[in-house]
């Protein structure tokens, strides 16, 4: 057998590989500005497995609130759809070769990154919550919800900062804190912008605080408190780490830090009228000022 052709299967696989991180891309670009704009900023094998981490999350998402719901499953063919995505989600890293090319590229993230199941597995439990039951009544069931469905993401992505690094115990426990609380004020900040669709469409409630009442705005400014403490602690964790992941966290906790904003400045009526955004312009600005932000953090 010729030297060439016994590099070629490799090629081959490679191309594979390639191709199946590129469709894991698309997802993040379709159903994401904002993350995909924060995630051009980080470099290498760390940009693309946060991009094929969040195509799966995507997916899990989809199954419960979107392309499920648009292909007309019921709630029982949801549930099952989702349990069986779990399962494949779970065993992925055992094989090196799938055809579904999302799950292809997860699998090659979830090696390289040691993605821990117990994660994942919070992650499904909380998506499944969804199917299961519309409101949280009170603040402990909410907190298993926002640990399940946004805590453990900031601990996954973290787990890919850290590939090959071994920071200090306090720096670790700093980073896992930051990411938890980020990950957190992501999922409220969302909560709060699709707050209307959430309650007229889904039927939906996981503010504890809104079980007897409907959004006012002293209820709003304490939700919007409680989002800004929990960017601030993650603002105090970002520099322990590593460099080719600290301007994209940056860029996505500053993007969201102006959606609060927007959030805080109208009122609850209108909150619940409409769906707050940036616009293109406003992301694009946001990011410039990434690398100052970067810089003045560093020197303080």
């Amino acid at each position: 057998m010729s030297g060439a052709w016994q590099e070629q299967p490799a090629k081959l696989l490679h191309h594979y590989d390639r191709s199946a991180q590129h469709a894991a891309h698309e997802i993040i670009r379709r159903y994401s500005s904002s993350f995909f704009l924060a995630s051009n900023l980080l470099r290498g094998h760390v940009k693309t497995d946060i991009r094929s981490l969040y195509a799966v999350v995507r997916i899990a998402d989809e199954i419960v609130d979107g392309a499920g719901y648009g292909a007309g499953l019921s709630t029982e063919q949801c549930k099952e759809l989702l349990d069986e995505y779990e399962r494949k989600v779970l065993a992925a890293p055992q094989q090196r070769l799938h055809s579904d090319p999302v799950l292809h590229a997860y699998a090659i993230s979830a090696r390289r990154c040691g993605f821990t199941d117990e994660h994942l597995v919070a992650f499904f439990a909380s998506m499944r919550r969804d199917l299961e039951k519309q409101t949280c009544n009170k603040q402990q069931e909410f907190d298993a919800y926002i640990y399940g469905s946004a805590e453990v993401i900031g601990l996954l992505c973290l787990q890919v900062f850290l590939v090959g690094r071994k920071p200090s115990a306090d720096a670790r426990l700093s980073m896992e804190h930051g990411a938890r609380k980020l990950g957190a004020a992501f999922q409220k900040i969302n909560f709060l912008r699709d707050i209307a669709n959430d309650t007229e469409f889904l039927g939906r409630q996981y503010f504890p605080q809104l079980k007897d009442n409907d959004l006012d705005d002293a209820i709003k400014a304490e939700l919007v408190a409680d989002i800004r403490t929990d960017l601030d602690t993650a603002r105090r964790s970002i520099f322990y780490l590593p460099l080719d992941a600290r301007l994209g966290v940056i860029a996505a906790l500053e993007i969201f830090s102006e959606l609060t904003k927007d959030i805080d400045r109208i009122n609850a009526a209108e909150l619940l009228k409409t769906r707050v955004s940036l616009s293109p312009a406003r992301k694009a600005l946001v990011l410039s000022r990434v690398p100052r932000i970067a810089w003045s953090r560093k020197n303080n």
